[in-house]
């Protein structure tokens, strides 16, 4: 359970942020590039921390849907058709107080594994 509790959840005219607004005052702005990239799904997130996976090619994604699960999460639709991960309030909280950091970090594994934000581009 979780102490904060969005009083909005808004997505922008171009599907492409997530805006949060929280019964506590504090508000986010989450991109849909980066909620893809930390969807708390165990295809992204593993079943451990070793099995966590660096998503790459997703700076075109889009926020196809949202789906309010019970009290305590949303799901996300996104236009790449993920939808396996359910974002509990704490965790977009999370994710909107930590955004500056954890998107570094996730730059920081896609320079490391020679990834890229954009998409494979077929010949």
């Amino acid at each position: 359970m979780t102490d904060v509790w969005p009083k909005e959840l808004r997505v922008s005219k171009d599907r492409k942020l997530l805006i949060v607004e929280f019964d506590n005052g504090e508000k986010h702005e989450l991109p849909a590039e980066y909620l893809r990239v930390a969807s708390p799904s165990a295809e992204v997130q593993g079943h451990s921390p070793e099995q966590r996976v660096t998503v790459p090619g997703k700076i075109d994604v889009a926020i196809a849907k949202l789906e309010p699960i019970g009290n305590y999460a949303v799901r996300i639709t996104f236009d790449d058709m993920h939808d396996t991960g359910l974002f509990s309030w704490a965790y977009l909280m999370e994710l909107g107080r930590n955004k500056e950091q954890r998107w570094q970090s996730y730059l920081d594994e896609l320079s490391e594994k020679g990834l890229s934000r954009e998409p494979r581009r077929s010949r």
